[in-house]
């Protein structure tokens, strides 16, 4: 086999990881037709199909699913080597690949960007916003650098730093500003609006009010801390978000905010990336600087608890 190139390969593990020739295209910024031009050359040259496809979706053939896994092992050994020339470098510089979690990134990347942009000019920083669960994926197969999750992770492949723990907050209807604030058993009997399946800040939510994932609850699900923050201002319940959210999800919602009485609910926020990342000492200063932006954005005077 000759004449093939890394160009095919990474158009190869896009539709494998897309499944859809459309959505692999995208990802990829070319044309549907050129995408699967390439992917019959690739077979061709094998000399086998990589694909199944069907009217909605393509899957790997059982000899795919081999080239994919030595495909993977490829891409990932080059990124590595373009890691290590960024990281010989004095400086931060080139591409950067943060993965950050939706509780998290509205409200901490503005700060972040701006932070990393003027006091590295030549950093070229690309965001990838979603869960926990496909961001520590996506991670260790190579397509990020670093991602901002809450911690622990407990992957003995990732290195891990915390960054800044914060507290919970609660929102409820203006109307019940001079209300006690409730206690998580309280809490748990009320109706609890809370992020959908697969935000790990569901799950602390959950473990704060000691409520198991499959106990029947009166609650309602939002797919983000907006889209719940409205919901409280429309009356239908209350809801925890966390305290860097505040000024962003209240600015415009009819709602009160306050503190717990202590011990507060809270989580830690941190990076992680690969221990085997040449990165390693630069992410140390990413995160650095990503502690120092979130330090503007806390300390903020809240509601004491009642």
């Amino acid at each position: 086999m000759k004449g093939l190139t890394l160009k095919q390969f990474r158009y190869f593990e896009a539709l494998a990881r897309h499944g859809h020739f459309g959505r692999a295209a995208e990802a990829c910024a070319i044309s549907q037709p050129a995408l699967s031009m390439q992917i019959r050359d690739l077979e061709a040259a094998f000399g086998a199909a990589l694909f199944e496809r069907g009217a909605r979706q393509v899957r790997l053939t059982g000899f795919g699913e081999e080239v994919a896994a030595r495909v993977r092992d490829i891409l990932r050994g080059v990124d590595e080597l373009d890691d290590l020339a960024r990281a010989s470098r004095d400086r931060l510089a080139g591409r950067l690949r943060i993965g950050v979690i939706p509780t998290v990134a509205p409200y901490l990347l503005p700060a972040i960007v701006g932070d990393l942009g003027r006091a590295h000019s030549a950093l070229d920083i690309r965001v990838r916003e979603t869960v926990t669960p496909k961001l520590l994926t996506e991670l260790s197969e190579g397509r990020l650098d670093t991602a901002i999750v809450a911690l622990p992770v407990s992957e003995p492949a990732l290195a891990e730093v915390a960054l800044f723990t914060e507290a919970f907050v609660l929102v409820r209807p203006a109307a019940e500003a001079g209300r006690p604030v409730p206690s998580a058993e309280t809490l748990a009997r009320m109706r609890l609006l809370l992020l959908e399946e697969g935000h790990c800040f569901r799950d602390q939510a959950l473990s704060f009010c000691d409520l198991g994932p499959a106990r029947p609850r009166d609650l309602l699900d939002g797919s983000s801390l907006s889209t719940l923050v409205q919901m409280v201002a429309a009356g239908i319940g209350v809801t925890l978000i966390p305290e860097m959210a505040v000024p962003v999800e209240t600015r415009s919602a009819d709602v009160s905010v306050a503190r717990f009485p202590e011990p507060q609910p809270s989580r830690t926020i941190g990076m992680v990336w690969r221990r085997s990342s040449p990165l390693a000492d630069r992410l140390h200063e990413v995160a650095g600087a990503v502690r120092r932006a979130a330090e503007g954005l806390h300390g903020r005077a809240l509601p004491a608890a009642s």
